[in-house]
């Protein structure tokens, strides 16, 4: 093994050959540092070396480099990617609650309005949540959450904040139907606030009321407003009913046909109040007694005057009838 390492490696073989070589080499070495230590004479040859190496070296690089950068990019890609999913996530979070504090607010708003409303009116309502609504083409209804377990009876009226909504039609025992005043089977009867006409408005498919029977000769104008006039007994007066959008003569020429909009936010409100019928006082009302003429001033009455100078109860004083005439004592 020995011989095969000096056959393969003749500068250090043990022959003077080699030693010589050796020695020269190292020599030269040593001349050549002190000639670039003093004199700087291996400079531009260092300095051209490395700029016909320089490229060789980034061209080695090239791979690793382009498997940094790649790795970082797809790193920073992901890293973006996730981050851009988290602030879309954040961004339909923070909509989602601005929009629930808004609808928050507005129900509270309508709330608000509502309690107002019960209120002024200082009457027995209750209230009530819609937890349904059928708007077909031939009915107009709304589901509430109360039913005859909550006292609620067939007949009542429903109101909101801004007017009347319509009626109880059907009463379950945890839930009631209300026929609204937009339906096309109902009709409530109004007033004009302006002209005090009174007229009643049925519901239309289109969502309106319509008043198909205004006379020609009766004053009603775009902007009036319609009033429940308390006719039938079922709706109590003076509740905003609609206001009216358009006035034309019908197509028989007879009547004038007025089209109003709902006072109530049929299509919005979410709460609702169930009026209850008033408490009637106690026992027969009272006696109204008929205001007359003075007593002074009554032909055939006297006010007579009590022992104590005060003017006593006034009393009717018949005049007497004329005795007949008699001739001899006799009577004709």
């Amino acid at each position: 093994m020995a011989r095969a390492r000096d056959e393969s490696s003749p500068l250090f073989a043990g022959n003077a050959a080699g030693t010589l070589r050796l020695i020269f080499y190292l020599a030269l070495a040593v001349v050549l540092m002190v000639l670039d230590q003093r004199n700087g004479w291996l400079w531009r040859l260092r300095y051209g070396a490395a700029a016909v190496i320089e490229p060789v070296y980034r061209l080695a690089g090239l791979p690793a480099i382009g498997v940094r950068s790649m790795s970082v990019a797809f790193a920073d890609r992901q890293h973006l990617t996730e981050q851009n999913q988290r602030l879309r996530e954040d961004l339909l979070l923070a909509n989602a609650k601005l929009n629930r504090m808004s609808a928050v607010a507005e129900q509270n708003q309508r709330l608000k309005e509502l309690l107002d409303t019960q209120h002024s009116l200082e009457l027995n309502v209750q209230l009530a949540r819609v937890i349904g609504v059928d708007m077909g083409a031939y009915r107009y209804q709304l589901t509430l959450n109360v039913g005859a377990r909550d006292g609620v009876k067939p007949g009542q009226p429903v109101i909101d904040a801004h007017g009347v909504m319509g009626q109880v039609k059907e009463v379950l025992p945890t839930t009631s139907v209300v026929m609204l005043v937009t339906d096309p089977a109902h009709a409530i009867p109004v007033v004009i606030e302006r002209s005090g006409l009174r007229t009643v408005a049925y519901g239309s498919r289109d969502g309106q009321l319509t008043l198909p029977s205004i006379p020609l000769a009766a004053d009603v104008r775009v902007g009036d407003r319609l009033l429940t006039s308390g006719l039938g007994g079922r709706f109590p007066p003076g509740f905003p009913v609609g206001e009216v959008r358009s006035v034309a003569p019908a197509d028989t020429g007879m009547f004038q046909v007025a089209q109003a909009q709902p006072a109530a936010d049929i299509d919005r409100s979410e709460d609702v109040l169930l009026l209850h019928d008033q408490a009637e006082p106690d026992g027969p009302p009272a006696p109204v007694k008929p205001m007359g003429p003075p007593a002074e001033l009554t032909p055939g009455t006297a006010t007579p005057v009590t022992p104590s100078g005060k003017p006593g109860a006034a009393s009717v004083t018949k005049p007497s009838a004329p005795a007949p005439a008699t001739t001899s004592g006799v009577p004709r």
